[in-house]
């Protein structure tokens, strides 16, 4: 994303940061902020009510069918989709765990680190930001190695806990988000400590160490560079993800039709 292109389109909200900043390093760090912020929004947001036909009426005044089944706003998905299939009509954005998992493979990991790496933040642009390890370690746990899930779930809380023996550091970007003040809440300091005794341990962790927290905007992998990964170690339900009858499946199917109403 180019800098100029931005500020010529920037939101009231991004442009007053970044005019409010008082240096020229505090307006650098709000412009990336806010560019940051425009990657991760969703392509399509949620809709509390109908898109059927012509804009809706305000609240109240609009008689027409809520939307159920395919959002025309939305890449119609196959009747058996695969997990390539939600990478490239689903996943919003995915670039960041790509270059996490080309950069896990560029370091010479083993098949499954890379994999997890591919999968680790898979909920965060497509289901839900909020505890989103665990959430993306329930989403595959049906398909892939129980210790691929694991790290994916652990991955969250170990973020924020240095391990000098390995090079990870505190994020810088942390910093930024969430303030320096900033203090994990008990139940990530207890998964954090649980997920260190763990035998499993470092396979979590490196997921932490192959992830990105720099704004990495010239860098575009293909989801297809990992497709022989994910044959090997991705068990791809014949029926589709989503309708396999797994205690997941619903979650894929959230995932096709988000803006369902019911």
């Amino acid at each position: 994303m180019d800098r100029r292109d931005f500020l010529s389109t920037a939101g009231v909200a991004a442009a007053t940061s970044i005019a409010a900043a008082t240096s020229l390093s505090a307006k650098a760090d709000a412009l990336e902020h806010a560019m940051m912020d425009e990657l991760d929004r969703r392509v399509v947001e949620p809709s509390m009510f109908c898109d059927i036909g012509e804009e809706p009426a305000s609240y109240g005044g609009d008689k027409r069918p809520f939307l159920q089944g395919d959002d025309p706003r939305l890449p119609k998905m196959p009747a058996q989709p695969t997990l390539i299939d939600f990478f490239k009509l689903r996943f919003a954005p995915a670039n960041h765990v790509l270059q996490s998992a080309a950069y896990a493979q560029k370091n010479g990991m083993e098949e499954k680190v890379i994999l997890a790496c591919l999968l680790h933040d898979i909920a965060v642009g497509s289901f839900i930001r909020t505890d989103h390890g665990y959430w993306g370690a329930q989403l595959i746990e049906p398909y892939v190695d129980e210790e691929v899930s694991w790290a994916i779930r652990y991955h969250q809380a170990l973020r924020f806990f240095p391990d000098e023996s390995v090079g990870y550091e505190y994020p810088e970007a942390y910093y930024r988000f969430f303030g320096r003040d900033y203090q994990p809440e008990p139940y990530i300091v207890e998964a954090a400590e649980y997920a260190q005794k763990h035998k499993w341990y470092m396979t979590a962790r490196l997921i932490t160490i192959n992830d990105l927290y720099a704004f990495e905007p010239d860098v575009q992998v293909s989801v297809d560079q990992f497709t022989d990964i994910i044959g090997r170690h991705f068990r791809q339900p014949q029926e589709g993800l989503g309708f396999d009858g797994s205690p997941v499946a619903h979650m894929w199917r959230s995932m096709i039709w988000p803006n369902n109403f019911l």
